[in-house]
């Protein structure tokens, strides 16, 4: 074992640290995000200020992934990595204060600063991917770079499922308070591991980029960016408030089915995200995003035909949600790559940031749709909107270019 270990190539290394650090946090953002959720419904907060508390979380995300590929590029990616970790153990430190102290507001800074750490971490370990994958790999028959991105980026959502379930044991096992604590303290072990193990120049450009140089310049870059961008906010628009409201007051099911159910779907999507390249093929060109868009667009449109007529409503909307998932986690594992494959080597971070900029936004877009909409018109609304958002990501990807990357 250890003669095994000795032997693996420096790049593996970097990225076997880079993957623990991520799993890692990802395991405690999961099971932050269920324990506030859970707690606060505990203290009797309303479904609105709970959704409400996850809001800065989802806006300094946008914020935090335009600006941290800039820092990326400047500092180096080790450093935005740490720092990540770093404001995520002060953001679960700062639900450590007694029950009374924890307004609606105070909860929302919390979550701003985890929100911030989250998407410093993620555009961190997914532009780190560009520079470790060994050159010269990328033949038709064997394309490294994608395999690692989809391990990462499928890996980083079935334990974000995890991290669902094991915020609801943590609760019941410790309570809010020590499950905090711990997930803290263990967390700082892994940030002390980091600080001593990632490369120090990992990802710092040569060029220091200036600021002013945030917003992408590339074409290509642009437009994945676009369909990103209607892709998750075709995938939130239902996911994110109305289904899980939808199989509560329809179907009765308690918290803990609703719970079960959507972490398990979570675990899934990952995994299938991770073997994504068996589907697409292991050399996908930018165009392809089209095609498996098209696919994903016909099945919201599927589930909102059989909710009007009322055909089979619980089975059409779970094989629906099983079939939409695996959809698109094949889509957005393909997008991942891409946005790695085309982002430029010298500052990798700045076009990683832009596109998960983009990312971010659409999660928003989603989630204020998800609401809204589902109050007012229901959740047949909702499929018609994110099967138009995905039609409109699947049109913006017909313009990408099928070209190296620059």
């Amino acid at each position: 074992m250890i003669k095994a270990l000795a032997g693996i190539s420096p790049q593996i290394k970097q990225y076997l640290i880079i993957t623990g650090n991520y799993w890692a946090f990802t395991l405690t953002d999961g099971a932050l995000r269920m324990l506030v959720v859970l707690y606060f419904h505990q203290l009797g907060y309303s479904p609105i200020n709970i959704a409400m508390l996850f809001v800065f979380y989802e806006v300094f995300g946008v914020i935090t992934n335009l600006i941290g590929g800039w820092l990326g590029a400047r500092l180096g990616l080790n450093k935005t990595m740490n720092i990540g970790l770093a404001m995520q153990i002060i953001a679960l430190m700062m639900l450590t204060v007694p029950a009374d102290m924890l307004t609606v507001v105070y909860v929302m800074i919390a979550q701003a600063l985890s929100g911030i750490a989250k998407d410093l971490n993620k555009m961190s370990a997914k532009s780190a991917i560009k520079l470790l994958v060994p050159k010269g790999n990328d033949t038709a028959n064997d394309n490294k770079l994608y395999h690692w991105v989809a391990v990462l980026t499928g890996s980083k959502n079935a334990l974000k499922g995890v991290g669902f379930f094991l915020g609801g044991v943590l609760l019941t096992t410790f309570g809010f308070k020590d499950a905090i604590l711990l997930m803290a303290v263990i967390l700082l072990f892994v940030w002390l591991w980091s600080l001593f193990s990632l490369k120090t120049e990992l990802g710092k450009a040569k060029n220091k980029p200036k600021f002013t140089e945030i917003f992408s310049k590339s074409s290509s870059i642009n437009l994945l960016s676009a369909a990103r961008l209607f892709l998750f906010g075709a995938r939130d628009v239902w996911f994110v408030v109305a289904l899980p409201v939808f199989l509560a007051t329809t179907f009765n099911w308690d918290h803990w089915w609703v719970g079960g159910f959507m972490a398990s779907w979570v675990i899934g999507y990952g995994m299938v995200q991770s073997i994504a390249p068996r589907f697409t093929g292991k050399n996908p060109s930018p165009r392809s995003a089209a095609s498996w868009a098209s696919y994903l667009a016909v099945i919201p449109v599927l589930i909102a035909i059989a909710l009007h007529y009322q055909f089979y409503v619980q089975f059409s909307i779970i094989v629906g949600l099983l079939i939409f998932g695996a959809l698109f986690a094949i889509n957005s594992s393909l997008h991942s790559y891409l946005i790695v494959n085309l982002a430029d080597s010298d500052g990798v971070s700045m076009d990683v940031g832009f596109y998960y900029m983009a990312n971010a936004m659409g999660r928003l877009i989603g989630t204020v749709l998800s609401g809204w909409i589902f109050q007012v018109y229901g959740l047949e609304m909702c499929l018609w909107i994110s099967a138009l958002f995905i039609a409109i990501s699947a049109l913006i990807a017909l313009k990408l270019k099928d070209v190296s990357p620059h």
